[in-house]
């Protein structure tokens, strides 16, 4: 009798394949573009106003109306810029969801608002600071330090993955905390040589800052950071903080000081009359005679 030959069969299974996530694009909408050029112009109308207020202000005592309405020049340039989709670039992270599959988020980044605060941050820590009559070390130190802070955020932001996102994240909170330091110790240090009416406006303004700027760097670590926020909900935050932080603190500096003639600082010699006069002087009071 002839046995059927027993043939072997092999059933071929596919290999597991995985596909990957496609790219999460995260942009800025309609509402993100209005909100960018309303407060364009409210940064541009508020420079007016404090230009208007300079030119009225004696040259001696112009120097906080200068610096007030520099600040909210350069956030209007900015702002511009950010309005007309110039100031931006895309910045890739790479992440795993649940399943471990790898992620891709391309997020929209403003550099604009980084070169912005660059420039601002430090003439708005310079108010603060000759209202209070820090020293020129501690305003050098102060400067340096938020110049870091805004620096290191603009490269978390750009960050690949958590080390470098994070890391500088921490940096930056470092610098801030040194920038915290030389307003609230050595600015109250100095400041008991000033009369009451000053240190009540100079605490009052700093108070306002320090809340602000604290919000700053939550509203990053939710949105260039985690990117849980969307675009225009980032841009929404940061322009309610900018207004504050600028034109509205502008506006309360300016109009206090004036109504305190002992936080008047006067400027004389090169600043008031050119560099051919070899005399000069800085006096902090209410000297308003000659």
């Amino acid at each position: 009798m002839i046995q059927p030959e027993l043939l072997a069969t092999t059933t071929a299974h596919p290999l597991p394949t995985i596909i990957p996530n496609p790219p999460i694009y995260q942009r800025h909408g309609e509402a993100g573009e209005k909100t960018l050029w309303v407060v364009f112009f409210i940064m541009f109308l508020s420079s007016l106003v404090f230009y208007y207020l300079a030119w009225r202000t004696p040259i001696q005592k112009r120097l906080f109306h200068i610096l007030t309405a520099f600040i909210t020049t350069f956030a209007a340039i900015s702002y511009f810029a950010m309005a007309t989709g110039d100031g931006t670039s895309n910045a890739v992270s790479f992440t795993k969801d649940k399943h471990g599959v790898s992620q891709t988020v391309v997020r929209q980044i403003y550099w604009a608002r980084y070169a912005d605060w660059t420039v601002t941050t430090p003439l708005l820590l310079l108010d603060l600071a000759l209202l209070a009559g820090v020293s020129g070390a501690d305003i050098f130190v102060a400067i340096v330090a938020d110049i870091v802070m805004v620096l290191t955020g603009l490269f978390a932001a750009y960050g690949h993955n958590a080390t470098q996102k994070w890391g500088y994240y921490v940096m930056g909170c470092v610098a801030y905390l040194i920038v915290i330091y030389q307003l609230a110790v050595a600015g109250r240090r100095h400041l008991q040589a000033r009369d009451a009416k000053t240190v009540t406006l100079f605490h009052s303004l700093a108070i306002f800052t320090l809340i602000l700027w604290t919000l700053y760097p939550v509203v990053w670590g939710i949105g260039d950071g985690a990117r849980k926020l969307s675009v225009d909900g980032e841009i929404l935050a940061y322009a309610v903080l900018d207004v504050l932080a600028k034109p509205v603190f502008g506006f309360w500096l300016l109009f206090s000081h004036d109504r305190i003639p002992s936080a008047h600082l006067h400027l004389d010699g090169a600043w008031s009359h050119g560099f051919g006069k070899r005399d000069g002087s800085i006096r902090v009071g209410e000297d308003d005679e000659a």
